[in-house]
């Protein structure tokens, strides 16, 4: 009797799983705790207003990711996408040229607006030194260092390389591992064109993939349960058991293979304007207080008049109560956009344990576990990727591949000589 697999959690990796099985006709059961799925990564509703509980930055490099859009059926312009770019609401931009690879990049750092010339041309020297490098340091190091290294540590630093570093880590340039920053700068940086294009979603982040994911599994004979929470494993009768939950929940679930981390959180501030409030471009760097980057949601959602406010990391804003931190948001989009009139509502949401911090030479867990039926998914557990989408849905399908390797080699009989 085919007893299929079940997957723990319905976010990003576990439904990618949930999917890489179905495609190849296992009978796979989801379940999840949450009302909608998505895990840490997800669509809520708070005082009426539908919102994600996070703002995600994604770049054309998240091959993986873009696969598996493409698998369930996610229409391209589910996302917005543009050439590389970082613009600041003042004194800053950087665009990536139209020119062949690699003088697209080379030729926008050269072009860089509020960087001197001897900053743009140390710049291109970095980025040189990376690629013969190949884009990895031996031992591991903070960021930080690594941009002292190579005289990083003016303007290009300050409105380039460190906010990249906090976007795609959520770690602190003083703890963030330079191998981890390495890795997305490399599939940005080397890739193939287009790789390092800008992805920003027009949908919320649970209808970006998730619910079409979960689509998709019913449709190929597989079930989602949500409302559904897993407190034993022992309760599960399948197969295999893949468990794509946050690592602070394998205290629980797998107690004798949970790692220990320390975690950075994120913030979303949303204020909401009158409609006719907009931004002069869908996503702006901010420099000088607590909030890094700024989003038009309604240039990407059709949410007039919302502006998303996005602090990652740890930080003094951590000690600020959620109105506190609302206001300070606002008095600083307010000196940006002098002619800004005041919010008519905000919401605060706080992903305390948003990632793990991704410092130098981590330790990440192995997809196998002590128990030969149970895999391991989720955005920790990618060997080289910092705790982002792709991560999560790389990891989701290579422990849907152990698990079909461990359903071949259950289910294939054995021939007796008599």
């Amino acid at each position: 009797m085919d007893r299929g697999v079940a997957v723990v959690g319905a976010g990003y990796a576990g439904m990618a799983a949930a999917v890489t099985l179905a495609e190849r006709g296992i009978p796979v059961t989801v379940f999840e705790a949450a009302p909608v799925p998505g895990g840490r990564a997800r669509r809520i509703v708070s005082h009426g207003h539908e919102l994600d509980n996070g703002q995600h930055i994604l770049v054309g490099a998240y091959t993986e990711l873009w696969r598996m859009l493409r698998a369930v059926g996610v229409p391209q312009d589910a996302v917005l996408r543009l050439p590389l770019e970082i613009r600041y609401a003042k004194d800053f931009s950087f665009r990536a040229l139209w020119f062949p690879a690699p003088f697209d990049l080379l030729g926008g750092l050269l072009a860089t607006k509020g960087a001197s010339l001897g900053e743009r041309l140390g710049a291109v020297r970095f980025v040189m030194a990376l690629k013969r490098a190949r884009f990895r340091v031996e031992p591991d190091i903070p960021v930080q260092q690594l941009l002292k290294q190579h005289g990083q540590d003016g303007a290009m630093s300050h409105y380039l390389w460190e906010p990249i570093c906090v976007a795609a880590l959520n770690t602190p340039v003083d703890q963030a591992s330079a191998n981890v920053l390495l890795a997305v700068l490399r599939d940005m940086l080397a890739g193939t064109p287009g790789c390092s294009d800008l992805l920003l979603p027009r949908v919320d982040l649970s209808r970006l993939f998730p619910e079409p994911a979960a689509e998709f599994v019913r449709k190929h004979g597989g079930e989602i349960r949500l409302h559904s929470t897993v407190n034993d494993l022992a309760e599960l009768k399948f197969d295999s058991i893949i468990v794509a939950v946050g690592p602070h929940q394998l205290n629980t679930l797998l107690p004798d293979h949970a790692p220990e981390y320390s975690y950075q959180p994120i913030h979303t501030c949303y204020l909401q304007y009158p409609d006719k409030v907009s931004l002069p471009f869908p996503m702006l760097g901010m420099a000088e207080g607590l909030v890094q980057w700024v989003f038009d949601r309604g240039a990407l959602t059709g949410e007039r008049g919302r502006l998303a406010c996005v602090i990652s990391a740890q930080g003094d804003h951590q000690q600020l109560t959620h109105d506190e931190l609302a206001d300070t948001c606002a008095r600083e989009l307010a000196r940006a956009f002098p002619n800004l009139p005041a919010p008519l509502w905000s919401q605060v949401i706080a992903e305390k344990r948003a990632t793990i911090a991704c410092t130098p030479s981590l330790k990440r867990p192995a997809i196998e576990t002590a128990i030969p039926s149970v895999f391991l998914a989720g955005d920790y557990v990618d060997p080289d990727y910092p705790p982002t989408l792709e991560a999560a849905v790389r990891s989701g399908v290579r422990a849907a591949r152990f698990a079909l390797n461990h359903r071949s080699r259950i289910t294939t009989p054995t021939t007796e000589c008599k």
